[in-house]
């Protein structure tokens, strides 16, 4: 119990650094990781209150913050609203995708899973982007030539997405195996599961008595 809440935290402070502004570059970021990891580790509701509920709470502040110093004024726009639920919609499905790991595989399957999450959810996120075009973007054609560009070169103007995807996978491996090794080292041994119990007594020198008494 106590490791699972050692582990909780250091997820909450690493998920929380990682999203102060212009610390990490563009998509470089811990939340895949996060999310796939406490499906990974956590059950209950745990597994999708503290992601979620952390992601949410560090969404709204930043939003805030955004809107207060001018960096965008229309973050709370009807499109970036709209891009944020798609967010979190592959948010869930990071979590069912971590909950089909068993904690007990390997560190390269847990890795494995972790940047597959990552490209699931740069996939999921930039087809949807094209696919609802909240932000109405010209280069987003509804052709397969648009659903290409979304996923290699993106907006005119802008850094092209696959930039963003290959820090998209970097941020993924990075976190997962950082998480997967805090794992490891908060993991309750097997003398700490079993402290506090009694093993089975062998046979008492008050059984034995009796026996004696009959000789």
């Amino acid at each position: 119990m106590k490791g699972r809440i050692i582990l909780s935290v250091i997820f909450v402070a690493t998920f929380a650094l990682s999203r102060i502004p212009g610390l990490l570059p563009p998509n470089f970021s811990a939340a895949y990781a996060f999310a796939f990891c406490a499906g990974v580790y956590f059950r209950g509701a745990l597994t999708w209150w503290l992601p979620l509920g952390v992601m949410l709470a560090t969404d709204l502040g930043l939003n805030f913050y955004y809107q207060h110093t001018g960096i965008d004024p229309e973050v709370w726009s009807a499109a970036n609203v709209a891009n944020l639920t798609i967010n979190y919609a592959a948010y869930v499905i990071l979590i069912l995708l971590g909950r089909g790991f068993q904690m007990q595989k390997s560190f390269l399957k847990l890795l494995g899973g972790g940047l597959f999450g990552a490209v699931l959810f740069y996939f999921l996120t930039n087809t949807a982007s094209w696919l609802f075009n909240p932000f109405h973007n010209l280069e987003y054609t509804r052709n397969l030539a648009g659903w290409i560009k979304a996923l290699t070169c993106g907006i005119n103007g802008y850094p092209p997405t696959w930039e963003f995807f290959r820090n998209t996978l970097l941020g993924g491996g990075l976190f997962t195996a950082l998480f997967a090794a805090s794992e490891k080292l908060t993991a309750e041994s097997p003398a700490e599961k079993t402290a506090g119990q009694h093993e089975p007594k062998a046979e008492s020198e008050s059984d034995a008595e009796p026996e004696e008494a009959k000789a």
